[in-house]
C-alpha cells in the first residue's frame, strides 16, 4: 500500500483536492494517508464495497473506544443516540422509526413550498454584488428544516448558528476554541429541543417532531434523547451538506455556462464536486479487503470525492456530463447508512437551482470563488455574484 502525505488544511488542497485523489488512486484501491495515520479507499469499487460491507460499521468497537473527556461530553452524548453513528440492532430500530415519519411522500409534498421560498428569497436579493451563500444557499435548507420540524421560522438563524458550531467538530483543523463553541451549541440546542418536544407531546401538530413522537416499531417509540439526536442529525447533516452542494453546484454551472437544470444536472453536480469527502468506517473482524489485512478496531476512510472521479466508473471523470447514465455517485454514501435525507436534498437542489437560473438569467460570478477550510466537508466560504432578477 502506497504511503502518501498531504495536509488536509493545506491551502492548495483545500481549493482543489482532486489532483491528490488522482495520485492516490493511481497507486491502487487503497493508500495510507500519513497525516491521518489510516488507510483510505479511493476507487469507486473499493469505496462502495467498504460502505456496504457488514464486517465494517460506524460504531467504534467497544473494546477499542477511547474515553470521552468530560469537556466534550455534551457533543458526544448527542452522538450516542444518532443513527448515523450506530449499527444494528439500534440503527435498524431508529432508522425504521424515522422513516415512518420522514417519508418521500412527505418530502415531495413540500415541493410547492420550496419553490415559493426560492422565489421569495430571490425577490429579496440586494442590488449590486452580493454573497449568494447567506442570501440563498443557506436559507433554503435551514428554513425547510424549520418547517419540517415545526420550529418557528424565526429560529432559522439560531439553528444555523448551532448547526455550524457543531459540525465544525468534524473539521481536520479542529481547535479547542471550535470544541468550546460546539459544546455550548450542543447544550443549548438540546435544551431547546427538549422543551419543544415536551410541548409537542402535550400539543401535537402536523410537523415532523409530532410524527416522530407518534412513530412506533413493534411497540417501541423514540426516547426523548433519541428524538433530540435525530432532530439535530437531520439539521446538521442535511443542512451543512445541502448548503455546500448548492454553492458548489452554482459555481460549477456558472463556470461552464450551463443554465438548464434537471435531475441529471443535479446528480452530475453532486458527483463532480460533492459536499462531503470522507466517511469513516470501523472494522469489526479481521479481514483482508483489496489486498490489505485489516484487524478488528482498525478504521478506514472512504473518500467519496475520489470515488466520484474514478475513471473505472466514470469515463473522463473531470468532465461535466449530465448524460453519463445510471451509475450512482458515492455522494450520499451507501449500504444501511445511505443518507436518509437524500430525497429532500435532491428536491431542494433541483428546485433551488432551477428557480435561481430561471429568475436570474444573467447571473454571473463577481469575484473568484474560494473554498473554505472545512475538510472533511468541501464547500465555499463565499460566492459573490451579480444578477438582475426577472
Amino acid at each position: 500500500m502506497q504511503r502518501l502525505q498531504q495536509s488536509p488544511t493545506d491551502p492548495d488542497f483545500v481549493q482543489n483536492p482532486y489532483p491528490f485523489y488522482d495520485r492516490a488512486r493511481a497507486a491502487g484501491d487503497l493508500f495510507w494517508w500519513e497525516d491521518y495515520g489510516a488507510p483510505c479507499a479511493t476507487s469507486y469499487a473499493a469505496v462502495m464495497a467498504l460502505l456496504k460491507d457488514r464486517r465494517l460499521g460506524r460504531e467504534v468497537p467497544a473494546d477499542h473506544a477511547a474515553p470521552i473527556p468530560d469537556r466534550l461530553r455534551p457533543f458526544y452524548d448527542i452522538e450516542a443516540h444518532s443513527m448515523l453513528e450506530l449499527e444494528p440492532p439500534r440503527h435498524t430500530r431508529l432508522r425504521a422509526l424515522v422513516m415512518r415519519a420522514f417519508t418521500s411522500r412527505r418530502v415531495m409534498g413540500m415541493r410547492d413550498e420550496v419553490e415559493a421560498l426560492a422565489h421569495r428569497l430571490i425577490d429579496d436579493f440586494p442590488a449590486g454584488d452580493f454573497d449568494l451563500l447567506p442570501a440563498y444557499c443557506q436559507r433554503i435548507p435551514v428554513i425547510v428544516i424549520c418547517r419540517l420540524l415545526g420550529v418557528p421560522e424565526r429560529m432559522a438563524d439560531q439553528l444555523l448558528e448551532w448547526s455550524s458550531a457543531m459540525v465544525a467538530m468534524y473539521q481536520a483543523g479542529r481547535t479547542q476554541e471550535i470544541e468550546a463553541r460546539a459544546m455550548a451549541a450542543a447544550t443549548d440546542f438540546a435544551d431547546f429541543l427538549r422543551g419543544y418536544i415536551d410541548d409537542r407531546r402535550s400539543r401535537p401538530g402536523e410537523d415532523l417532531i409530532t410524527q416522530l413522537i407518534a412513530a412506533e416499531e413493534e411497540g417501541e417509540k423514540l426516547t426523548t434523547d433519541e428524538l433530540i439526536s435525530t432532530c439535530i442529525l437531520l439539521l446538521n447533516a442535511g443542512h451543512e451538506a445541502t448548503v455546500h452542494a448548492m454553492g458548489n453546484a452554482v459555481k460549477l454551472l456558472l463556470e461552464r455556462d450551463h443554465r438548464e437544470i434537471d435531475e441529471d444536472v443535479v446528480e452530475e453536480c453532486l458527483r463532480l464536486d460533492p459536499p462531503l469527502h470522507i466517511f469513516d468506517r470501523w472494522v469489526y473482524e479481521d479481514v483482508t479487503l483489496f489486498g490489505h489485512h485489516f484487524r478488528r478496531g482498525d478504521s478506514v476512510k472512504c473518500i467519496l470525492g475520489a470515488a466520484n472521479r474514478c475513471p473505472a466508473a466514470f469515463p473522463d471523470p473531470a468532465r461535466f456530463d449530465p448524460k453519463r447514465g445510471d451509475v450512482l455517485s458515492a455522494s450520499f454514501g451507501g449500504g444501511i447508512h445511505f443518507c436518509v435525507g437524500a430525497p429532500l436534498a435532491r428536491m431542494e437542489l433541483l428546485l433551488g437551482l432551477r428557480v435561481l437560473f430561471e429568475r436570474c438569467p444573467d447571473l454571473s460570478l463577481a469575484a473568484p470563488p474560494r473554498y473554505a477550510d472545512v475538510y472533511h466537508f468541501h464547500g465555499l466560504e463565499r460566492l459573490v455574484v451579480s444578477c438582475n432578477t426577472a
